[in-house]
């Protein structure tokens, strides 16, 4: 398990914090000469993924790139690099990083490719993806998040993420077909929107279930849907449509 930082080191980084700005794709601003936060980082890609088999280059890359800390509440900076989940307000979490980083890899997104992600949250997977990938769209079914994350993303250069406040359950047809999509939220089912807004090859990621969850990897084929079940996790119930009766 990596050392965490002290509530002292912490306390002593946190202007810093909150102001420093990390370099989005194709965004020309410059990274702050030092960053203090980067070792804890570096250690986190180290131990918390690669060490549980996360391999893509592009993927470590991004997770070594963007800074967490600027995700998390300022009270709960101490605990932006550690190996959990963390609140966020509004009953909603900012996932593990070994979950970010493994569903990142398992939707597979390419430099060209088109992302659509079902729950901003706290704008960090939005930020992964972005590294990853073209274009990532992003809806947020609660205003005070997705507001604070689409702030929080362009402060940081992120000119190739779009966030919606909407309900994800219907996808978002206007930017269809999606090379990706990531769901951080759990339905029962899968929503039949998200399937239809899939492109052919396409990767769908999703949690499912109430109470015990898998996460679950669907890809597009010419003959339809290949569906498998990856691991178990525990994400925030998907809200709105998603929660209510047929």
């Amino acid at each position: 398990m990596s050392r965490r930082p002290s509530r002292t080191a912490i306390a002593a980084l946190a202007a810093f914090a909150g102001s420093a700005c990390a370099m989005g794709q194709g965004n020309g601003a410059e990274r702050p000469a030092a960053d203090p936060f980067l070792s804890l980082r570096l250690r986190m890609v180290a131990s918390q993924i690669e060490a549980r088999g996360v391999r893509d280059p592009a993927v470590l890359a991004a997770l070594r790139k963007v800074p967490r800390q600027r995700f998390v509440p300022r009270e709960l900076l101490h605990e932006a690099y550690a190996d959990r989940p963390l609140p966020i307000g509004q009953q909603q979490t900012i996932s593990q990083p070994y979950i970010v980083a493994l569903m990142t890899e398992l939707v597979g997104p390419q430099p060209a490719a088109k992302i659509l992600e079902i729950g901003t949250g706290s704008g960090y997977q939005a930020a992964v993806l972005a590294e990853c990938a073209g274009e990532v769209y992003s809806i947020e079914i609660l205003p005070e998040l997705g507001q604070r994350a689409a702030k929080l993303l362009s402060d940081l250069g992120y000119v190739n993420v779009h966030v919606r406040i909407g309900d994800g359950f219907d996808g978002w047809p206007e930017h269809a077909p999606f090379d990706g999509i990531v769901v951080t939220a759990a339905p029962t089912e899968i929503p039949q929107p998200l399937l239809d807004q899939l492109a052919p090859g396409g990767r769908l990621v999703i949690p499912l279930g109430e109470g015990f969850q898998n996460l679950v990897l669907v890809r597009r084929t010419a003959d339809g849907f290949e569906r498998r079940t990856v691991s178990p996790v525990r994400f925030v119930p998907m809200t709105g449509k998603a929660r209510q009766e047929p």
